[in-house]
């Protein structure tokens, strides 16, 4: 097949387009061409796909079998693009999130759920509506948190910053409740599994790791992976209502019950995720946090400072 990928050069795209390129598909990245290719010798168009002018005029001659849309998290983001293929691409696989559920009294949250009006990721529900609408053979992945080697955002790494310091770990509530990981490798793979699967199309999956884990449980599985007792943790736990951030991030994942069943995208897939939370954990902490050299970094603990001079 020859591939689109919108981005591919962070996080997932890395990912996928190396997977792409061993099975032996022509993948083409189309991005801003600021971050080196994951793949040498792999095709790039460099473009702002902010500007559907330029989308247009980059990508209008170009004919692809099957596109990955990673980073696209308005519909303006995405209508210019499924516009130009709509009637030209065997499948056209969406990168949406998890976050769009609607907070739930039953867990955990299945495909078809309600969704949240007032979330910051409404604009990817838009975005799966106008596909379907749009009558665009799509395919929809709904991720929870997503970590690995080169996450670009502070989420194990928040936990690292403080165990390999030994220091204490705020977390907001009781620190009991559930959230959920998934390995980025695994997902790419599910992605990589959507291809040339007509059940996939018109149809939205969530894809993350098996179990779920509580805010002290994910404390401890991070202690594990790098080489700590979990028993010297120091766990504060706080309100977070007592305090004013403003907009300082004092802790990583939303503090609420979140996490989603992976059976659909197990069976219909034929996939399943290759890492259990400690493995892939290890792996971020050697492969990437050890590995960049973030444990000798000066690191801003001014919020847990007013969290622990509050209690």
């Amino acid at each position: 097949m020859r591939i689109l990928i919108m981005g591919g050069t962070r996080f997932i795209g890395v990912y996928l387009t190396r997977m792409l390129v061993q099975q032996g598909h022509e993948v083409v990245l189309f991005n801003r061409g600021n971050q080196p290719a994951p793949v040498e010798g792999v095709g790039q168009i460099h473009g702002d796909r902010t500007n559907p002018a330029d989308l247009k005029e980059k990508l209008a001659g170009e004919t692809f079998d099957a596109i990955f849309d990673n980073n696209g998290r308005e519909l303006s983001d995405t209508q210019p693009l499924a516009d130009i293929f709509k009637d030209r691409v065997q499948h056209f696989v969406y990168m949406s999130s998890a976050g769009v559920y609607l907070k739930s009294d039953q867990m955990p949250h299945i495909e078809g759920d309600p969704i949240d009006p007032r979330s910051r990721h409404k604009g990817k529900h838009d975005t799966e509506t106008y596909l379907a609408d749009q009558g665009v053979p799509f395919t929809s992945i709904r991720p929870t948190y997503i970590y690995g080697p080169h996450n670009y955002n502070d989420l194990e790494a928040w936990f690292f910053d403080r165990i390999v310091r030994d220091r204490p770990i705020p977390i907001p509530g009781h620190g009991q409740h559930f959230t959920q990981f998934g390995h980025v490798r695994d997902l790419a793979q599910a992605m990589v599994q959507v291809l040339g699967n007509s059940q996939a199309i018109g149809q939205i999956y969530n894809v993350s790791g098996e179990r779920y884990v509580t805010f002290d449980g994910l404390a401890r599985a991070c202690a594990i992976a790098a080489g700590k007792s979990p028993d010297t943790l120091q766990l504060v736990h706080y309100d977070p209502r007592q305090f004013d951030f403003g907009k300082r991030k004092a802790f990583p994942l939303r503090p609420q019950h979140f996490f989603a069943s992976i059976q659909k995208a197990v069976t219909d897939l034929n996939w399943k995720p290759e890492y259990d939370l400690i493995s892939g954990l290890k792996d971020s902490f050697h492969n990437d946090y050890l590995a960049s050299g973030r444990d000798r970094t000066e690191i801003d603990f001014s919020v847990d400072s007013e969290i622990l001079a509050g209690k």
